[in-house]
């Protein structure tokens, strides 16, 4: 067993977390992401009102007893939903921890703490975890550019990322895009990370809700099937390239507004082929490591394995690496 600062906080068995998704994150994923002895999180806005995540919560209590959390990101919108009252569903649901992300969350860091809520703020930035320091989080997940959805502006990759976060930051920290596997998870800690924080791999399990199709097309691609859209925008995002990406690849190319590409790209456009299995109908996030992934297994056999590799370089590999003078 490997136990790190982020297991003792966070009361979990293994170093593993599975953060926030957009229509991934419910219940029958992230009960079993708990049962597997690592941390879920419940995305609070795939849930189509506040209500409605109180009953996924329920539902997910029916489903393991051990720990889970939600996510909540906040971006800035016209017509935002109705960020505080998810929040205090989540605090009047006895959820004990929260994945912040996004814009500005300090009144809600605030409230949360205030209800004896531990906090993991997502960062895709040095600067923007000292911040999240400073408000006052118990552990930040730091994204490198090779994640699934928003990797920053910066475009600096996990191997320095990590190590010049794990410089600064003092609170836990997990390393978030690119790891699939034990060897992921073994880098990260000796880059100085408490852990590790996976969605794209989560998503090739079978408890994932998402069509077999998208699965199986994780498994089919390599690492070099993402586009980066939004860069003109100055918000980009990482998705697995098919025919709406590369669409919007185009239409940016050739200066279009944002508006003339919206319809390609919106949530339910996504999610509509999340459930009917057209990988080609919207957008959907994937990372770089899609180039790792390989099968799909459950999401216990996948953190079995994940544990039982990280163990084995650790005792094997790298120890067999020392030799006396």
């Amino acid at each position: 067993m490997i136990r790190t600062r982020f297991t003792e906080l966070f009361g979990v068995r293994h170093p593993i977390a599975q953060g926030g998704m957009q229509w991934v994150g419910t219940a029958d994923l992230v009960s079993a992401v708990a049962n597997a002895g690592a941390l879920g999180f419940i995305t609070a806005l795939t849930q189509s009102t506040p209500e409605a995540l109180e009953k996924e919560i329920a539902r997910c209590r029916d489903m393991t007893d051990q720990p889970f959390g939600v996510n909540l990101t906040i971006l800035p919108s016209i017509n935002p939903p109705p960020y505080a009252e998810y929040r205090e569903a989540i605090i009047s649901s006895g959820i004990r921890i929260v994945e912040t992300a996004g814009y500005k969350p300090q009144d809600h860091v605030d409230r949360l703490k205030q209800s004896g809520v531990k906090i993991i703020h997502k960062c895709t930035a040095v600067r923007h975890a000292l911040s999240a320091e400073r408000m006052g989080v118990d552990a930040i997940s730091i994204d490198g550019f090779e994640c699934a959805g928003h990797p920053g502006e910066d475009d600096i990759p996990g191997l320095i990322l990590i190590a010049a976060a794990a410089d600064k930051v003092q609170i836990p920290m997990l390393a978030s895009g690119g790891v699939a596997d034990g060897r992921g998870l073994v880098a990260a800690l000796a880059l100085g990370a408490d852990g590790v924080n996976m969605g794209t791999r989560f998503c090739a399990t079978k408890e994932a809700p998402i069509h077999a199709n998208f699965k199986q097309a994780m498994v089919d691609k390599d690492e070099r099937a993402t586009d980066l859209i939004f860069r003109s925008y100055r918000n980009t995002a990482r998705v697995a390239r098919n025919a709406i990406s590369q669409e919007v690849l185009k239409l940016e190319a050739e200066g279009r507004p944002f508006e003339d590409l919206a319809h390609l790209v919106k949530g339910a456009r996504g999610h509509e082929g999340l459930v009917s299995g057209d990988t080609d109908h919207g957008i959907w996030s994937a990372s770089m490591v899609q180039g790792l992934i390989h099968d799909i297994p459950s999401v216990a056999e996948l953190v079995e394995r994940i544990m039982s590799e990280a163990e084995s370089v650790i005792q094997g590999r790298l120890d067999n690496l020392i030799v006396s003078a």
